[in-house]
């Protein structure tokens, strides 16, 4: 498993904890914030995919 999904995964968790602490705050700029990382954090994990599917592939 790549580290970028790992990290990917984190960040995820990261933000989604944000949101729902921002919204529990009522603090948009925190919910934004939150919304932010979540994305950051899905396209590292998408990186990292790609990354294992193309080490397979050239292994093999």
């Amino acid at each position: 498993m790549d580290k970028d999904r790992i990290a990917g995964v984190a960040k995820q968790a990261k933000g989604a904890i944000k949101e729902a602490a921002g919204k529990a705050l009522g603090d948009a700029k925190l919910v934004v914030e939150g919304e932010h990382d979540k994305a950051e954090g899905k396209i590292q994990n998408a990186v990292g995919g790609a990354k294992d599917v193309l080490r397979k592939s050239l292994k093999n």
